[in-house]
């Protein structure tokens, strides 16, 4: 059976709605943070990094989710919530399956980072790191967000779904960076499309089950504590 080792508030919960997706028997391990909100070093014993998703399915260990989505589509997929290969509409899977981790959580991380960093600065310094990363944010990297969010909202214009006109497990992968956008930027009013692709992947019911095996209400609950 497959364990997902599951990180309080990470991207994990879209593996367990993926699984819920497609039907496939899981088992959840779950991890609180630390106080510093870093990962505990247990996870390091399941894989070398202590990151959270991982996945463990008899001997194999896999790590990142774009990853852990192949491997789940290729194995359990049996052709579901995939485009059929060599068509436009695989293409497009293929590209925001990857997309969703290597280009925009990076934006938008940088964006949390410089969000939290006057708050936990020694209380002398925070004036001076507050308008550092006041700058920071203003001269490069909510214009970053922007130019993403933007670059989403031309997509989910071209279709419903990111891949085409069906849901696929590119959406799931992408529901992180769509929720946490959201969540830490404020931006949710000019973005339409985006807010009514949330509003279409929370009425799924596998999205509901998947937050229920967690106990929280819904992804926003993730992304949204710094």
């Amino acid at each position: 059976m497959i364990t997902v080792h599951h990180l309080e508030d990470s991207r994990s919960l879209r593996i367990l709605w993926l699984l819920e997706e497609l039907g496939v028997k899981y088992e959840i391990k779950s991890y609180p943070r630390d106080k510093d909100l870093l990962a505990p070093s247990s996870l390091r014993a399941i894989h070398p990094l202590g990151k959270s998703p991982v996945i463990t399915d008899g001997d194999k260990v896999i790590a990142e989710s774009g990853a852990i989505v192949d491997y789940l589509m290729s194995t359990y997929g049996d052709g579901r919530l995939s485009p059929p290969p060599g068509t436009p509409e695989r293409l497009r899977y293929t590209y925001w399956i990857h997309y969703a981790d290597a280009s925009a959580m990076p934006a938008l991380q940088l964006q949390l980072v410089f969000t939290v960093l006057p708050i936990r600065a020694p209380w002398l310094a925070r004036p001076l790191v507050g308008a550092i990363a006041g700058m920071a944010r203003k001269s490069f990297v909510d214009p970053q967000v922007m130019l993403h969010a933007n670059f989403w909202e031309s997509e989910l214009g071209r279709s419903p779904w990111f891949a085409g006109e069906e849901f696929t497990a590119a959406d799931a992968q992408m529901s992180f960076p769509l929720e946490a956008a959201v969540a830490w930027s404020g931006i949710g009013s000019k973005l339409p499309r985006t807010t009514e692709f949330l509003g279409r992947i929370h009425s799924r019911p596998a999205y509901a089950r998947a937050l229920e095996r967690t106990g929280h209400h819904n992804l926003a609950s993730f992304v949204s504590r710094p």
